[in-house]
């Protein structure tokens, strides 16, 4: 559910207009409802009451620091995979005890700001960043606590390009090799191993794979346990998909009971680290037809926004659903709709069936609130997007255009 709606024909962020704000803002625009980010956020966290357990949001999906600071207000505590993003979780008022560090190649200078700002935990995924971890809290005179990432070998049945959890990926390490790094941190005076971590893959769409991998690494927690090694944190990660077109994704309470069903005798602490399920129908991008163009074969609808803007279509082949702004009830078109870069893989959609749309007309692209602006680039010195966010009737910028002198500003 979202609060994007059409009311006499025209779209709706909550209370405001979309036109209005295009108008006001400018096109490409992307806008985000404050009340769909709070009501996925409790959604979720509320589906695993049953549980002890701390939901951290995956500060990838979407890191504004107005969105950041919203959702740790609701309670969210944070996963971070770079140091920028532990600059912006902490800078937004997140507790740096409900932060987790995932990510494969930490570089020593972040893992020494994660343990000076005092986190939870690092998710550590090789045995050679567990000895960088240990030598580098050593230096500081800390002890760091740590989760193994293991990587279960479970198809998440995705994209191969967000499927994170199979021996050919690069994260986490085997089941053998994670036991070897357990016992490693028994020997280390510097790490204290607190915690087991696995994640998949992201848009997953049924829960079981998530199940799969969770059976074996109960049968892992239980050889811990035979090791002398008593944890206190499970993460499990995220994943959980979204509605882009006709995908039917399970419900976040049907995965937090299964989990209670399972996990109901073991005395672990709960992470989950939902990104995409909080965010991605939380907002739209908008963007206006600039030209519409047609040669025997094709329609082209030509916008301004583009793949610098929302790269998914163009590097995932991913779908998101486009709608008129201001409804037109025109005969319907097969369009590709392209943007201005100088390259064919530029499209936001591709033999789309859409209402006959016209210059000037603004089209809204849904499910755009996660991995859009966030994976925004400045391809072809293109400034990036405005971000706003609308509370009920309020507007916020939660981030200004950027203008040409932002794009040389950092150039000598």
């Amino acid at each position: 559910m979202h609060h994007f709606e059409y009311r006499d024909g025209k779209l709706f962020a909550e209370e405001v207009s979309v036109t209005e704000l295009a108008v006001e803002y400018g096109t490409p625009l992307y806008i985000y409802s404050a009340a769909t980010f709070k009501r996925h956020f409790q959604a979720f966290d509320s589906a695993f009451d049953g549980l002890d357990h701390l939901t951290c949001y995956s500060v990838k999906a979407n890191s504004n620091l107005s969105v950041l600071k919203m959702l740790a207000e609701e309670g969210a505590g944070m996963d971070v995979v770079s140091g920028g993003e532990l600059f912006r979780a902490l800078k937004a008022g997140v507790p740096a005890e409900k932060i987790v560090y995932s990510g494969v190649g930490k570089r020593a200078s972040e893992i020494r700001e994660a343990l000076a700002a005092g986190i939870l935990m690092f998710n550590v995924e090789s045995q050679a960043e567990l000895v960088k971890i240990n030598e580098v809290a050593g230096e500081l005179g800390k002890v760091a606590q740590i989760s193994i990432r293991i990587n279960p070998d479970v198809d998440p049945q995705t994209h191969p390009y967000i499927s994170t959890g199979m021996k050919k990926n690069k994260f986490g390490l085997d089941i053998e090799n994670s036991l070897k790094a357990y016992k490693m941190t028994m020997d280390m005076d510097n790490v204290e191993a607190i915690g087991m971590d696995c994640h998949i893959g992201s848009q997953l769409t049924n829960i079981d794979p998530f199940l799969e991998a969770l059976d074996k690494l109960l049968a892992f927690y239980e050889k811990l346990k035979e090791s002398g090694l008593e944890i206190k944190y499970l993460d499990l990660g995220g994943g959980l998909g979204i509605n882009y077109d006709e995908e039917e994704p399970p419900h976040p309470t049907e995965f937090g009971k299964a989990l209670a069903d399972k996990l109901a005798d073991v005395p672990l602490t709960v992470i989950l680290e939902p990104g995409r399920v909080i965010a991605g129908n939380s907002g739209i991008m908008v963007t206006e037809v600039v030209y519409t163009k047609s040669n025997p074969t094709k329609n082209f609808l030509i916008v301004d926004g583009a793949m610098n803007d929302l790269v998914r279509p163009s590097l995932y082949g991913s779908f998101h659903r486009i709608g008129e702004v201001v409804l037109h009830g025109r005969e319907v078109k097969e369009y590709d709709v392209v943007g201005p870069i100088c390259e064919s893989g530029d499209f936001l959609a591709r033999e789309r069936e859409l209402p006959g749309i016209e210059q000037g007309e603004l089209l809204a692209l849904y499910s755009a609130g996660a991995y859009g602006f966030t994976m925004s680039s400045n391809y072809n010195s293109r400034p990036r997007a405005c971000e706003l966010i609308v509370d009920g009737d309020k507007v916020v910028v939660a981030r200004k255009r950027e203008t040409y002198e932002d794009l040389i500003a950092n150039e000598l």
